[in-house]
């Protein structure tokens, strides 16, 4: 039987709204933030961050070992989404300002539960049936 010969039994289904009425966040906004975390670099950056609740531009850079030029370019995607927070502080002995990243809670939920649970999963099968 081709596919147009089949009779259709049911109606198809229409999936409920992803994000209620009233959301905080729109639908672009969440695919933005999938988005971000899909990019191995970003996705190492965040990790870190959760791992390490904050740290310094420096510390962050030197932790993760990209350019330069991406790791900024990286981490600016991150914040502009939502995921990470940036900060300045003075310190007693510094002529300027020291920048601080950490990840916000919705960076924490979208990493430990979207991927990372993904990969746990596997984990959890692999053990199971290994």
């Amino acid at each position: 039987m081709s596919e147009t010969d089949r009779q259709p039994t049911e109606e198809v289904r229409q999936p409920e709204p992803p994000l209620p009425e009233d959301s905080g966040l729109t639908l672009e906004e969440y695919l933005a933030m999938q988005q971000a975390i899909g990019h191995p670099t970003r996705f190492r950056i965040l990790r870190t961050l959760v791992a390490n609740d904050e740290l310094s531009a420096a510390d962050l850079k030197a932790t993760v070992d990209v350019e330069s030029h991406n790791f900024h370019y990286h981490l600016d995607e991150l914040v502009d989404v939502g995921l990470v927070d940036k900060r300045q502080r003075r310190t007693a002995d510094s002529q300027g300002f020291y920048t601080y990243y950490r990840p916000t809670a919705m960076g924490r939920g979208i990493l430990e539960h979207g991927v990372e649970e993904l990969m746990r999963r596997e984990r959890e099968f692999n053990d199971a049936y290994s």
